[in-house]
């Protein structure tokens, strides 16, 4: 993995309040995971920004060594890894997400 990859996606995670590295895009998952993890989301209301692995390989492999977490989606929120869509779901579901979010001070989308 190289260091400029790495760097990348600090920026990335950094540049963003909400980040969801997933394959596809919102309009176009490219997985169930990766849908169900933007459907949560929407459902929250909040303002977040996705990166497609499936267009950069470097990005691909190299987010699974920045979170040592070997699955996409992964959500970052405010440059804290948070996880992948299991995870998501089951914050979600105990209202634990949109309080996270609150926590944090995310934006709601417009």
């Amino acid at each position: 993995m190289t260091d400029a990859v790495q760097q990348r996606i600090a920026e990335i995670v950094k540049g963003s309040d909400v980040v969801l590295f997933m394959k596809g895009t919102p309009l176009f998952p490219q997985c169930g995971f990766s849908s169900r993890a933007i459907a949560i989301l929407e459902h929250l209301g909040v303002t977040y920004e996705t990166v497609d692995v499936l267009q950069d390989q470097g990005v691909r492999q190299g987010i699974k060594a920045f979170s040592d977490w070997p699955t996409i989606p992964q959500l970052y929120v405010k440059g804290e890894f948070v996880g992948g869509s299991d995870i998501m779901m089951e914050m979600y579901e105990a209202g634990e997400l949109s309080q996270l979010m609150a926590d944090q001070g995310v934006a709601a989308a417009n």
